[in-house]
């Protein structure tokens, strides 16, 4: 896990604005896959490794990587719910997988819009 520092790196104005703007839309794309079950989930976790060295040692590093650990252990489960559907446990899987995404979702674009760090 990444030990973040108590202080972020310093961002101009600008820079600063662009970031918490990208990891607003990359929320959001999080959100609509969780309605709608398309592919934003996959055009987010693009940027998220892509952008990744543009938010290191700031504030939105801590974001980048609850998005990016909230889509891979959402992956897994998806997987293992998927498997399991066939003893019927994996609909209850899916369905806790689906409220465990989506609180980690609003809790994330919470603290975004407040300004605070995600801890590791």
């Amino acid at each position: 896990m990444t030990d973040y520092p108590a202080a972020h790196t310093p961002l101009d104005a600008e820079q600063d604005d662009k970031l918490r703007k990208l990891t607003h839309i990359l929320y959001a794309l999080y959100a609509i896959f969780w309605l709608t079950g398309g592919v934003t989930a996959l055009v987010a976790i693009i940027i998220n490794y892509v952008k990744r060295d543009d938010v290191a040692g700031t504030l939105y590093e801590s974001h980048f990587d609850w998005q990016i650990r909230t889509f891979w252990w959402s992956v897994l489960w998806g997987v293992i719910g998927v498997a399991l559907a066939l003893v019927l446990v994996g609909f209850a899987v899916l369905w806790v997988l689906g409220i465990w995404t989506l609180y980690r979702i609003v809790k994330g674009w919470l603290y975004l819009h407040d300004g605070k760090r995600m801890y590791p």
